[in-house]
C-alpha cells in the first residue's frame, strides 16, 4: 500500500523512523530542534526524541560539521543539516579535506557514517546567497556519495539508505520540492544507490533531468506528447555518485537522441558531465546532437521575475527537444 505525502513529510518520516530504529542516529544543525527548521522539515522531532538526539547547534557550519565527523568516527550516525546549501561553503574544509578523506587515510579502518542534508535551488526570491546548487562540486571529490532525488518516495528511501551506510553522503533536496506530493510506500523501505529511475517511458528522445528539473521534464514530455506526438523518455539519476550509466545508455540506445537538464549554472555543471560520459560511452547510438539545458552563468537575482528567467522551465526543455530532433 502507499500514501500520498509531500517531500517535506517524507524527509521528516525518514528521519523519525531512523531515530527510532537506531539510537546512534543524531540530528545536528541550526534550528533543527525546538523550531523544527524554518521549512518545518524537522518539526516534532525534538519533542519526540529530546535534545540529546536532536541538537540545536551554534551558528557555525564548520564547527558542527567537524563535530559530526568526530561523532561518526566514534560510533554515532550523525545527520547534519545545512539550512541553505549556499552555506555549505563554510564547512568545505571539513567536508573536502577531512570527511571525504578520513576512511581512505585510515586505510579503511574507520567508517564515516555521516549524512549532510543541504536544501538547494532557486525559488521564493531569496536571492544570490540562498539559491545555489553545488552538486557538481561534490561529485568531483572522491570519497563522497552525492544524492539528489526529486520525489517523495525517492527522498525517503534514499535518505534512509544514506543514514544506514558507512560512507559520507551529501544529500541535496530542492527546497521548491517540499510541497510536491507523491506516492510513498507504507512500511520500512530503502532504495539502493546507483539505480536511476525511468520516470516516463518514451521512444523518440531521452531526457535526463536532475532534482526539480525532473518535474519540469515530465511536464514538457506530456506537452510534447499531447500536442505533437513526440514521446520522450524521462530518467532521474537520483544519485549522482554513484551514477547509473547503464540505465541511461539503454534509453539512449532506444531513442538515439539526448537532452540533459539541470538547474545550476551551465559551465562545469553536472549536465555537462552526464552528457560527456553518455557521448563517450554511447556515441554510436546517437543520431543527432545532444543538448544541455541549464541555468545561466549569473548570480540568482532577488527579483522573482528575473529569477524565473535564469533557470530552465518546461518551455526551455520543449525547445531543446525540438533542436535535438532537427
Amino acid at each position: 500500500m502507499a500514501r500520498r505525502i509531500t517531500v517535506k513529510q517524507a524527509i521528516n518520516e525518514a528521519l523519525s523512523e531512523e531515530l527510532e530504529r537506531d539510537d546512534r542516529v543524531i540530528l545536528l544543525g541550526c534550528d533543527v530542534g525546538r523550531r523544527g527548521n524554518p521549512f518545518g522539515v524537522t518539526s516534532g522531532l525534538w519533542q519526540k526524541y529530546g535534545d540529546s538526539r536532536v541538537i540545536d547547534t551554534p551558528l557555525s557550519e564548520e564547527g558542527f560539521t567537524g563535530m559530526a565527523l568526530g561523532a561518526a568516527a566514534t560510533g554515532m550516525r550523525p545527520v547534519v543539516e545545512i539550512l541553505y546549501s549556499d552555506w555549505i561553503t563554510l564547512a568545505m574544509d571539513q567536508i573536502v579535506n577531512e570527511i571525504a578523506k578520513s576512511r581512505y587515510m585510515f586505510g579503511g579502518k574507520m567508517n564515516v557514517p555521516l549524512v549532510i542534508r543541504a536544501p538547494v535551488g532557486v525559488g521564493g526570491g531569496v536571492a544570490a546567497q540562498h539559491s545555489q546548487s553545488f552538486e557538481s562540486w561534490f561529485c568531483h571529490i572522491p570519497g563522497l556519495k552525492v544524492v539528489m532525488p526529486s520525489t517523495a518516495s525517492d527522498v525517503k528511501g534514499l535518505l534512509k539508505t544514506s543514514i544506514r551506510g558507512n560512507n559520507p553522503v551529501i544529500f541535496f533536496e530542492h527546497k521548491r520540492s517540499y510541497a510536491i506530493e507523491g506516492e510513498v510506500p507504507d512500511g520500512d523501505y530503502t532504495i539502493p544507490f546507483g539505480q536511476a529511475d525511468v520516470k516516463r517511458q518514451g521512444k523518440d528522445l531521452t531526457i535526463v533531468a536532475v532534482s526539480l528539473m525532473v518535474h519540469h521534464a515530465l511536464a514538457a514530455a506530456e506537452r510534447l506528447s499531447a500536442e505533437e506526438g513526440i514521446e520522450c523518455e524521462v530518467i532521474d539519476p537520483r544519485t549522482l555518485v554513484p551514477m547509473d550509466w547503464d540505465t541511461m545508455l539503454a534509453s539512449l540506445k532506444k531513442t538515439s537522441r539526448l537532452v540533459v537538464v539541470h538547474e545550476s549554472s551551465r559551465t562545469c555543471g553536472i549536465g555537462g558531465e552526464i552528457l560527456a560520459e553518455l557521448v563517450e560511452r554511447g556515441f554510436d547510438y546517437l543520431e543527432g546532437r545532444p543538448i544541455r539545458v541549464a541555468g545561466l552563468d549569473v548570480p540568482i537575482p532577488y527579483n522573482r521575475g528575473l529569477e524565473h528567467l535564469v533557470i530552465p522551465d518546461p518551455q526551455h526543455i520543449v525547445d531543446a527537444v525540438h533542436r535535438a530532433l532537427d
